[in-house]
């Protein structure tokens, strides 16, 4: 995808700065500038030509859109810098301006995670309006069969209620453990993590094992792999309801 001229918010959101709406607000409070000068709403704008900037930081706008797949390992942080020096996602893949990822997985999960330079499609697809499907499979202990039922039935978190897509348990690979696999279609910080400890799990391992059509198969942990185009057409079809088709 070649740059063109468009609106400021969406030249903004695609560069991953914020959504389209958050990008108006940034216009709106005049810290936004074109070529030196402040920017207005609804103002368009050439990428390729155009210098853009926010609080005088210059934004680089990806030359082509970029889809990967990451299998996190534990302990590696889900952001761009962390100030203790701890081992970042961006240092498990090769560096590329305007890169950001889809969703964050907490420091001691795995799994599928989402990087684009489609800063807009990021924060679409993140959006609790897209409701996209998360599965998850927690190696867990403690009275599964009893939590399974109150999962089924929905758990009320102190953020709002939670009703899992799916749940299902098998025997785990250690003694009195439980595979318990989860799919939710929300993203709340630690979700999984807060469902099975108010149903009385204590979790040991959690991988994100799909995100939408992009599922984590084989992929060996720390690797990346592009999408595929099936998977890319999906993620593209998701509106902001969940639902697959033409986006309003």
């Amino acid at each position: 995808m070649t740059d063109e001229a468009m609106r400021i918010h969406r030249a903004l959101a695609r560069a991953g700065v914020a959504s389209r709406r958050k990008a108006e607000e940034l216009v709106a409070a005049g810290r936004v500038k074109i070529n030196d000068v402040v920017a207005k709403t609804g103002q368009s704008v050439d990428p390729a030509r155009d210098a853009i900037t926010v609080d005088g930081r210059r934004i680089v706008m990806p030359k082509a859109t970029t889809w990967i797949v990451l299998h996190k390992p534990a302990g590696v942080l889900t952001t761009a810098h962390d100030p203790e020096g701890r081992r970042t996602v961006f240092d498990l893949i090769p560096p590329q301006p305007g890169l950001t990822y889809v969703g964050r997985l907490d420091y001691m999960t795995e799994g599928v995670l989402l990087l684009t330079t489609d800063g807009e499609a990021a924060h679409r697809l993140t959006h609790p309006s897209a409701g996209v499907e998360r599965t998850y499979v927690a190696t867990v202990r403690g009275p599964v069969k009893a939590a399974a039922a109150e999962l089924r039935a929905g758990v009320a978190l102190e953020d709002g209620p939670v009703h899992p897509e799916q749940v299902e348990v098998a025997e785990g690979e250690q003694s009195r453990t439980w595979e318990l696999t989860l799919t939710i279609r929300e993203g709340r910080h630690r979700e999984v993590r807060r469902l099975c400890e108010a149903v009385g799990l204590e979790v040991l391992r959690l991988v994100r094992t799909a995100f939408g059509p992009v599922k984590l198969g084989g992929l060996a942990s720390g690797a990346v792999r592009t999408l595929t185009a099936k998977e890319l057409a999906v993620l593209d079809a998701i509106g902001p309801t969940g639902a697959t088709g033409a986006r309003r």
